[in-house]
């Protein structure tokens, strides 16, 4: 396998700690020193179906936003499918799985000046199969930089688990980022987790100020978790969703909650909700609300659809009951998505901005 191509294992504390941000914003930074920068997710859990290939979303995303010149099925080698792990437990192949994950860095790091490799969730993530984080870092010859959410106890006692296994692997560490840290608190928790995590040898690399922005969902994400159906307009699909509110009150009292960014959650039946709030989308551009959620199958009347349908807000209609709608919107995971194009911005501001990249080539 190549060893000469510099390159980083990103691996995390835990899954949604910020990996994927981190990866898409220091692909943009290392540009800067690297014309040539390309990419692998050597085991995903989280995949879609391309030419009959099982590609990892993470890997469509920094493909479609960096057009890295390398095949999407090199890029992301092993898609961990719902009967992966039996099958291996049946008859394991890890020779085999190892080769595959070296010959697809191979081809990725073909041409290219740096690879910067994306993990999976912590670092036993895969051990199952055995293919953990720790372990995929190794085959790839890999120092590692671990990304962990806000604070100063947790992520510090959660790295020193993570660091352990790294150990055990003999893989080398080279920095902590924290994301996720509250505005008003980042020089607090810069200050305390350096001295944390020197004490146990480790750098930190950068400290990135949470932005709620990152974690709205837009009101198509929802429409593709619900399987709802587009009822009006589909030119404001990529609205964000800040607030959720569920319209099971009278309609007069439903209008003060009718703001900008607000996802309306409503029985297909309860007409009066449905126009009052499209009587709210009077005011401002800036001031109205995401979008409607209409639940339990229940279409409008004709002449409430035809109102619906002049709405300058997306409608959608569900299938399923309200609470079961409000409970999905609630749990959902918000991921980066190509079509993000104000996110990916904002994440490469964000990285470049809060991350020692110099500190990150010289440990390289």
């Amino acid at each position: 396998m190549n060893t000469v191509t510099p390159r980083v294992f990103i691996a995390a504390t835990r899954q949604n700690d910020g990996k994927t941000t981190t990866s898409l914003g220091l692909i943009a930074a290392l540009q800067q020193h690297y014309p040539r920068v390309g990419y692998i997710k050597p085991v995903g859990q989280r995949f879609v179906e391309i030419e009959e290939q099982k590609i990892d979303e993470d890997t469509v995303l920094m493909d479609s936003v960096y057009q890295l010149n390398c095949p999407l099925v090199d890029m992301s080698p092993i898609a961990v499918e719902p009967d992966f792990t039996r099958k291996y437990l049946q008859s394991s192949n890890n020779e085999a799985l190892v080769k595959k994950i070296q010959k697809a860095f191979d081809r990725v790091a073909w041409e290219k000046d740096f690879v910067l490799c994306e993990g999976s969730g912590h670092a036993g993530v895969g051990s199952v199969f055995d293919l953990s984080n720790a372990q995929v870092a190794k085959i790839l010859g890999a120092k590692v930089i671990i990304v962990t959410q806000g604070g100063i106890g947790r992520p510090i006692d959660e790295v020193s688990l993570n660091k352990a296994l790294f150990e055990k692997e003999k893989v080398q560490i080279i920095g902590v980022i924290i994301n996720k840290v509250l505005g008003t608190k980042v020089d607090y928790v810069s200050d305390f987790a350096r001295r944390g995590f020197k004490r146990q040898g480790l750098d930190l690399l950068g400290v990135i100020p949470h932005q709620p922005i990152l974690s709205s969902p837009t009101v198509d994400l929802i429409r593709e978790e619900l399987q709802a159906e587009l009822l009006s307009s589909p030119d404001r699909l990529n609205n964000l969703v800040d607030d959720v509110v569920v319209g099971a009150m009278g309609a007069q009292n439903a209008m003060s909650y009718f703001k900008r960014g607000v996802l309306l959650i409503t029985p297909g039946d309860r007409d009066d909700i449905i126009l009052a709030a499209c009587t709210s989308l009077d005011g401002s551009e800036d001031q109205k609300m995401a979008g409607i959620v209409l639940t339990g199958n229940l279409r409008p009347n004709p002449d409430v659809l035809k109102v619906i349908r002049s709405m300058p807000i997306p409608v959608l209609l569900s299938e399923q009951e309200t609470y079961r709608v409000a409970s999905k919107v609630h749990d959902l995971t918000v991921k980066t998505r190509p079509s993000d194009a104000g996110k990916i911005s904002l994440i490469r501001d964000l990285i470049a901005r809060n991350v020692d990249l110099d500190k990150i080539l010289t440990a390289l």
